[in-house]
């Protein structure tokens, strides 16, 4: 119980930081409405727990032993912010939505966009194969340990991306105006792609 909470703690701190996820959750939420925020937070959190169950499995322990793995995860997850991020960018510089608003317009699913960020993203993928194993004993049953420290993080972003979905949709009315709008889709467009291009340059 102790590493568990031990583990609480540390992960309370990578959950609340603003990220790539929050900047998404608040880009699809401004431009879709509640339905998007709540979708992509949740397609988030199925990336948390397949990432956790590759944890349990020790297929995530790949990363961690090949250089090459990693920077393959690392490469894409940027490349994919980057595209997600230019799409942002590139909406708040046409006013797509207040220039034909009647016009239906193909996008990619939100709670695709959530699960695809969070898969590619190899922040996670260190958080399950270098954080969490420090948090679990080795005498024990090591697949059940893994489990229910990574439930926890799982646990405790379900309910922050959500809480935050829900706040984005509740002022949605005063964000999804013309100006706001376009405002809010730049910063996120321009957050999204400056993550991404951090993340390509980062070393392991």
């Amino acid at each position: 119980m102790g590493n568990v909470l031990a583990f609480a703690a540390v992960a309370a701190v990578i959950v609340i930081v603003p990220g790539p996820d929050m900047a998404l959750v608040l880009k699809n939420g401004v431009a879709h409405a509640r339905r998007a925020a709540i979708a992509t937070a949740l397609g988030i959190n199925a990336g948390l727990l397949t990432w956790a169950v590759a944890a349990a499995l020790g297929i995530a322990a790949i990363l961690r032993a090949s250089a090459t793995a990693f920077t393959v995860l690392k490469l894409a997850g940027a490349a994919y912010l980057v595209w997600l991020g230019m799409r942002a960018l590139l909406d708040a510089w046409r006013g797509a939505r207040d220039s034909a608003p009647n016009v239906p317009r193909r996008r990619t699913s939100p709670f695709r966009q959530g699960l695809l960020s969070n898969l590619f993203n190899p922040k996670v993928a260190l958080v399950y194969t270098t954080l969490i194993p420090q948090f679990v004993d080795r005498g024990g049953s090591e697949i059940a340990q893994t489990f229910l420290v990574a439930g926890v993080f799982l646990a405790m972003g379900l309910v922050w991306l959500t809480s935050y979905a829900l706040l984005v949709a509740q002022i949605g009315s005063l964000l999804r105006r013309s100006r706001v709008r376009r405002i809010v889709s730049a910063v996120a467009g321009a957050l999204l792609t400056a993550v991404g291009i951090r993340v390509a340059l980062e070393p392991r």
